[in-house]
């Protein structure tokens, strides 16, 4: 095989296999769902192996035992949660099974550790058949294809069996002199596995995650990922059972006209709405498998109605171009229980519970209008925030009311005008309330700003599990010393990838799209970097590096938040150079670096030991916002130049130190 062609297809296959992991595993082990980036950190654990041992015997043959495995410990041991801390909010299942999270945890980074390196240890055998920049060039090509192979599955709605068939046939393909009998014995286990899975009654899988749907009681549930989500039933019967769908019109000042509802489900609310005699109603909702879940089989046809308008997109996005004039705008229940990527701590609602999301919802509001949302909240200070934020933004009291018989479910109203018609305040002390979540800092769940201890032990777990596989693997200090420029830089772009991300969520929705499409703008930024370095005579790095800390320093200086005011195209022009320039200018000075090693796959392998760091320090957004992430950004890559100029002063002075080679004659 042509070896840029299998460089490629390699890194195809190790970026679609990350992808996948991370995916499915999160839908099977609902740890991962608050515990953003494990599978990520694994992953990166596991390619940095891969180059640094690159010289060792390549053991490819054994990536269908480790997938296998993989996926059978996955299915074999599930995991539910109920909710874990009161510092920290999660909602799950109403059981919880599975292994400990002190004992899945490791297990899960060390198995996608394991199976990365398995592949990325073939990687790096073509990796160093090519000039370093020429390899970096077609590693980077492989991954953006893996990135929009995946991303187009997602679209297409394919189930895991498809998933788990393309990896097979990239591993028989590539490995077709080391994949033996039982190899593809064990492939084929592997897509059987997941076709059992994938073909369960009632399955199906969105972009987002797993969606169950099944009757209970005459009732039909849907579950996504396991959790318990939504139910839809005749809205007269549901309003015996469940009064509370009915409460959101009963504080409206006169008639119900125009709606807005987010989170807008399988219509269950738009049922009711229509039943009170609303106007118009746009739902939104952000998973189009669930919208037509409600279309097809809800029972009142509520999205046959022609008063409704759906609108499949992201909720903040959507409100921040609606027009205003709502009598009423509801969050129903718009908990996605999922997870924007692996490579943040971001979940899809993240951006509609900050102030400023709630501000922009109340002012969507007619004169009289009511804002209004629901949810299981369980906790009084979380109550007490939401209470805080409502009246921020009105200069109201809100009404904080649970009905009676809902099984914790509070329902919190607020408007411009005073409400007079709550039906029984809850004691919820809003002095006392924790500080309101923001564009910033969106982390409605955690009660106050610091890293809560039940993620430290996770990041603690991570790490004594990194030095141990790193000291019985054998990794040689030295290539850790003289690469140290390159370790630091491999943290620093980490958490410009993840700030680009968190970003791009507030600016154009938490949409997956969005996010793969902010991957693939990524990569395609470090694509026009190498070529940049490969066709032109760079600057000093001195220069390189000043250039970067002037964009980084645009990035922290100009608040995310203050391109929402700007027009759809202008905003993003903007989003753009602000975003990509510091992307951009960070591969120049790598891919400068990277050119003038001689022992690349080492020199790569730190890079990625590196970025696995920079996924770890992501958490300290849980104690200072995300756009502090730009400060930290700025130290790493700091530190990265002090020890490169450290590391070039000593080469020249050893240069400058260094005899004369003898001239020796021999005799013709």
């Amino acid at each position: 095989m042509n070896p840029k062609v299998r460089l490629v297809a390699l890194s195809f296959l190790m970026l679609f296999v990350e992808l996948a992991l991370i995916r499915w595993l999160g839908e099977n082990i609902i740890f991962l769902s608050y515990f953003t980036n494990f599978v990520l950190l694994g992953s990166f654990l596991g390619i940095g192996l891969g180059f640094l041992l690159s010289e060792r015997r390549s053991r490819f043959h054994w990536l269908p035992a480790a997938l296998f495995a993989m996926v059978a410990f996955a299915v074999a041991f599930p995991v539910s949660v109920s909710r874990v801390g009161s510092d920290v909010i999660f909602f799950g299942s109403l059981e919880v099974q599975g292994l400990p999270i002190w004992v899945m945890l490791p297990l899960v980074f060390l198995g996608a550790a394991s199976v990365l390196y398995l592949i990325a240890h073939e990687v790096a055998q073509v990796f160093k058949e090519f000039e370093p920049l020429e390899a970096y060039r077609l590693d980077i090509l492989g991954s953006v294809l893996g990135i929009l192979g995946f991303a187009a599955l997602s679209w297409m709605r394919m189930r895991p069996v498809v998933w788990g068939a393309v990896a097979a046939l990239f591993i028989v393909w590539l490995g077709r002199r080391v994949i033996d009998g039982r190899g593809r014995v064990l492939l084929g286990g592997i897509v059987v596995v997941l076709g059992v899975q994938s073909f369960i009654p009632g399955f199906q899988w969105s972009p987002y995650y797993r969606v169950e749907v099944f009757e209970y009681q005459n009732i039909q549930q849907v579950n996504v990922n396991g959790i318990p989500h939504q139910t839809y039933d005749e809205i007269e019967r549901r309003a015996q059972r469940e009064p509370v769908y009915e409460v959101p019109y009963t504080f409206a000042a006169g008639e119900v006209g125009r709606v807005l509802i987010v989170g807008a489900g399988t219509g269950s609310d738009v049922a009711f709405a229509l039943a009170a005699g609303a106007d118009s109603v746009d739902a939104v909702e952000i998973d189009r498998t669930i919208y037509e879940l409600g279309r097809d089989d809800h029972p009142n046809r509520p999205y046959q109605d022609p008063r409704v308008r759906v609108i499949i997109d992201d909720g903040r996005a959507f409100m921040e171009r609606a027009e205003a004039g709502y009598d009423l705008v509801l969050f129903a229940l718009p908990d996605s229980l999922t997870l924007v990527s692996g490579q943040s701590n971001l979940r899809l609602e993240s951006f509609l519970f900050t102030q400023e999301a709630i501000d922009r919802a109340t002012s969507l509001l007619s004169d009289d209008g009511v804002f209004v949302m629901y949810n299981y909240y369980r906790e009084e200070w979380l109550l007490a925030r939401l209470g805080s934020t409502l009246l921020n933004a009105t200069g109201n009291s809100p009404c904080i009311y649970a009905p009676d018989g809902a099984r914790g479910l509070a329902i919190l109203a607020a408007s411009h005008v005073p409400i007079t018609s709550c039906p029984g305040d809850l004691d919820v002390d809003l002095a006392a309330a924790p500080t309101p979540a923001t564009d910033d800092y969106p982390f409605l769940y955690v009660q106050e700003r610091g890293i809560p201890s039940f993620y430290l032990v996770g990041v603690a777990s991570i790490l004594i599990t990194t030095i141990l596989a790193m000291r019985f693997a054998g990794v040689r200090r030295r290539s850790m010393r003289s690469n140290l420029d390159l370790f630091f830089m491999g943290a620093a772009f980490l958490l410009l990838e993840t700030k680009s991300v968190v970003q791009f969520s507030l600016w154009f929705g938490t949409t997956w799209a969005v996010n793969a499409m902010v991957f693939a703008g990524i990569l395609i930024s470090v694509l026009a970097a190498i070529e940049v370095v490969r066709r032109f005579n760079m600057p000093k790095p001195l220069y390189l590096y000043l250039g970067l800390a002037g964009a980084v320093a645009v990035s922290w200086a100009i608040p995310a938040g203050a391109l929402l005011e700007l027009p759809t195209l202008t905003r993003l022009v903007a989003a753009v150079g602000l975003t990509f320039s510091p992307i951009f200018l960070a591969n120049l000075v790598f891919a400068q670096r990277f050119n003038e090693t001689s022992h690349s796959a080492e020199a790569f392998g730190v890079n990625l030991l590196g970025a696995m760091v920079g996924g770890i320090l992501e958490y300290s957004a849980l104690a200072v916002g995300y756009r502090s992430l730009a400060i930290l950004v700025a130290v790493l890559y700091g530190l990265a130049y002090l020890v490169w100029a450290r590391d070039s002063a000593q080469g020249e002075t050893v240069a400058a130190i260094a005899p004369e080679p003898l001239e020796v004659g021999l005799p013709v």
